[in-house]
Formats: C-alpha cells, sequence, structure tokens
C-alpha cells in the first residue's frame, strides 16, 4: 500500500486520469474536461514540488559540512547540496536553495536526544503535503515568518502561518506577494518607517545614452514612486480606453503600442507639459458623453443603443457598462422618443465615494490592478432607482474586469457596511457548478480583516 505521503499525488493522478480517458490529446477535451484536468495536473505538480523539498531538504541533511567529504554531494562530485540538486533538475543553484529551505522549514525535527519533534512550520507542511500551496508560495512565507520570529514570539508567528498557508491556497506567486508584505507591515508595524527609510537613502536615478536610446534607471520608496506611477498608469489607461472605442482598431494607422512603449510615451508626455506649463495645472477635459436607449431595450437587454457623436451603433450591455461608469449621461427614451429619464449627476461617484472605494477594494476587485486603472461601476445598474449610487452598490473594477463581469455571468456581493465591507466575486455556474463565492478587492491581501 502506498506511504500516506503519496497518497495526495496518487489522488490527483487518478483524477486526471479518469478525466483524461481515451483522449489523444488536450484538444479533445471539453471544457470543463480541460479545466478539471488543468486542475489535477496543477495539484499533481505541487504535491511533487513538496516531496522534492522533502528529499532536497534530506539531501542537504546528508551533506551538512561536518561530514567533510563523507558528505552525500562532496561523495557524488559537487561542492554542495544546493549543486547537486541544480545539476539534476536542470536548474538554477538559487532555485535548489529555495527548495532546501522550503523543505527544511516542513520538515520534522530531531532533539539533542534524537527525538522526533513537529515541523517548524506544521501548517505550511500540511498544506505543501496535500498540494494546496507550491514551493515558491512556502518560500515567500517561510522568509517572512524567518525574518520576523525574534521580533516578535512564537505565538505570533504561529498566528501568521497559519492566515498566511490558508489564505495562499489558490492565489497566483504575484498574489501571495502582496499578501506576505501586507502580513509583515501587520506583524512587524513599528519596521516599517525603518524600511522606508532605507528605501529612501537607496533612491536614485541614472541616465546616459547608448546605441541612440537615452536610458533611465529609477529606483525610489513607494511613496516617492506614487505620484510618478500613478501619473504613468492614467495615461496608459488613456490608451487603452481609446482602443476600445476607435471605429477600426485594424487600421494600419491604429495604435499597436505596447505597454511598455506607451509607459515611455506617457513619461514623455508628462515632462513635455512641465516644461512648458506656467501654472501647475492640468488641463481639464470639458467633453461629455451621451448614452441613448430606449426603456423596453435598457430593460430586455436586446437591442443597441447610440452615442452622440458616433454613427456606430452599440450594444445594450455596453450601454449599461458605460452608463455604470464616470463621465456618461444616460438618456431613457420611451417608445414615442419621449425623454424618461435624463441621467444626473448623482448617478456618479462622487469623489469621496471613489476614494472610498479604493479604500476597500485596493484597485480592480477582480484582478488587483491599481486604482488608476479602475472606474467606480454600479453593481446593480442604474435602472429607475434599484440602482443607487452609494458604497454597497459600486465596485472598483478595470475594464476587462468590468466586460468579463458582464458577458460571463458573474455576480458581486458586498457584505459589511462602507470601506470596511467584504466584496465576493460569485462565478457563473459554467465555471464552478456550486457558484462558491471568491474573495475579492483588498481582502485577498488584508491580514488584519
Amino acid at each position: 500500500m502506498p506511504s500516506s505521503r503519496l497518497m495526495p499525488l496518487l489522488e490527483a493522478l487518478e483524477r486526471l486520469g479518469d478525466v483524461w480517458g481515451d483522449a489523444e490529446g488536450s484538444a479533445e477535451l471539453s471544457r470543463i474536461e480541460l479545466l478539471d484536468a488543468h486542475r489535477a495536473v496543477s495539484q499533481a505538480q505541487r504535491c511533487l514540488d513538496g516531496l522534492h523539498a522533502e528529499l532536497a531538504a534530506t539531501i542537504a541533511h546528508e551533506s551538512r559540512s561536518e561530514l567533510g567529504p563523507d558528505g552525500f554531494a562532496k561523495q557524488h562530485g559537487y561542492r554542495s547540496a544546493a549543486a547537486m540538486i541544480a545539476a539534476h533538475t536542470g536548474g538554477s543553484a538559487g532555485d535548489a536553495r529555495r527548495l532546501i529551505a522550503v523543505g527544511q522549514a516542513a520538515a520534522p525535527r530531531t532533539n539533542l536526544w534524537g527525538e522526533v519533534l513537529p515541523a517548524r512550520y506544521p501548517a505550511l507542511a500540511s498544506a505543501l503535503a496535500a498540494g494546496e500551496i507550491s514551493v515558491a508560495a512556502a518560500a515567500l512565507i517561510v522568509s517572512l515568518l524567518e525574518r520576523i520570529r525574534l521580533k516578535v514570539g512564537s505565538a505570533r508567528v504561529e498566528e501568521a502561518e497559519r492566515l498566511l498557508v490558508g489564505r495562499a491556497a489558490g492565489m497566483s506567486l504575484a498574489d501571495v506577494g502582496k499578501l506576505v508584505a501586507r502580513a509583515e507591515a501587520w506583524l512587524d508595524p513599528d519596521g516599517v518607517a525603518p524600511r522606508e527609510r532605507e528605501a529612501r537613502d537607496r533612491r536614485s536615478l541614472t541616465m546616459f545614452e547608448r546605441d541612440g536610446s537615452l536610458h533611465l534607471v529609477l529606483q525610489t520608496d513607494i511613496a516617492s514612486g506614487a505620484p510618478i506611477k500613478a501619473a504613468i498608469q492614467a495615461y496608459v489607461a488613456a490608451s487603452f480606453q481609446s482602443r476600445i472605442t476607435a471605429t477600426d482598431p485594424d487600421a494600419p494607422d491604429a495604435d499597436r503600442r505596447s505597454v511598455a512603449m506607451i509607459q515611455a510615451d506617457a513619461l514623455t508626455a508628462i515632462c513635455e507639459h512641465a516644461i512648458a506649463c506656467d501654472n501647475g495645472g492640468m488641463p481639464a477635459s470639458g467633453a461629455t458623453v451621451v448614452v441613448r436607449v430606449n426603456l423596453d431595450q435598457l430593460m430586455s437587454g436586446e437591442g443597441s443603443a447610440t452615442i452622440d457623436g458616433s454613427d456606430q451603433p452599440v450594444s445594450v450591455s455596453t450601454c449599461r457598462r458605460m452608463a455604470a461608469g464616470g463621465g456618461i449621461i444616460p438618456v431613457v427614451l420611451g417608445s414615442a422618443g419621449e425623454i424618461l429619464d435624463w441621467g444626473r449627476e448623482k448617478r456618479l461617484f462622487t469623489r469621496a465615494q471613489r476614494l472610498a472605494l479604493v479604500e476597500r477594494d485596493g484597485g480592480c476587485a477582480m484582478c488587483g490592478l491599481p486604482p488608476q486603472m479602475t472606474k467606480a461601476h454600479h453593481i446593480r445598474w442604474w435602472q429607475r432607482d434599484t440602482g443607487p449610487t452609494d458604497l454597497n452598490n459600486g465596485v472598483l473594477l478595470c475594464e476587462s474586469c468590468h466586460h468579463r463581469i458582464h458577458d460571463n455571468g458573474w455576480d458581486i456581493r458586498i457584505e459589511g457596511i462602507g470601506a470596511a465591507a467584504r466584496v465576493w466575486l460569485i462565478p457563473p455556474r459554467s465555471i464552478d457548478l456550486a457558484r462558491t463565492p471568491r474573495p475579492g478587492g483588498r481582502a485577498r491581501y488584508d491580514i488584519a480583516a
């Protein structure tokens, strides 16, 4: 009978075999089967990585320096355990050291009398064994716990370990990184200011010309970089918005710049404005967009709407999306063309409300893009009085996620009141039959929430 340590891996492989069946390749799988197969492979990979970390820790133990030439790695011609592991995996020595560190944190220990002790981080060890988190995510968590364990004490470390491991399951590595950064500030609030001072002391901007190009290398603290990042991201967002509304995106002169190119152009435009500006103010736009739609079409979701100044009609779903954002005035018409409802300023989220949404959501509630690349949208659209413009009916979404929400049948639920509320994203049955709510917004990363 297989060892219990191997059971999660074998179960994942069995699920993969059940889904794959007699198919010759993944192209023969249905979308549901494709997703199930992907999940099984992902869990199997995490289980394998957890086993690999355990093996790496044992190899490191058998190669410890006090064994001298009798060390496992040196017997096989390697100067260290990391070098031996890297040679067999084809990876880097840094990857091998990460495997060792995670394995050592999750492996059982022995005391001076040879008695077996629990792993240093038992919750992490259990999650690794079950294939719930990746080794890369575990490495971020271990690194944080090792940094703060002497400052905050064992009880806080145990609490942080449980919270981090529980939240990290199902997250991407980038999201785990955000989670760990929030956790460090929560665990060691007194350490935030010194880290900021250290970052500020390292700030620098170097400029040099090479191969006909000007090269800029900027490093600064987060606070000082925030206005730079916000200004550039606002320019990028405006550029992508113009692409969406372009009459012919396939035209020869259509904007096909990459994000990196647009960011470079943004810096140029901002600096050109700064040089030419004599009062420090940014020119304001007075443009207003008016969208006209028939009430019956608005209620049914069928038909089309028109935008003043444009010859091209838009779908009613697009009309709803546009009306949910700022700067759009919806005009609802009756069957005889009479105006039934003229959008008013109060339908738009105020600056104070948007700041409160930023406080609650932290950015796009679905994908995590920063606030500068999002708009405040109504969860229940503005038909008559059912979609009020308040925090419990608002959510920050980037343009892409706004389309996903509307087009694919996602629902959003707000629990709580005001900026302290939690956002839940509810997938359609085509993605999750159980429609299990997923945490959205800042709550995904806020340890203290």
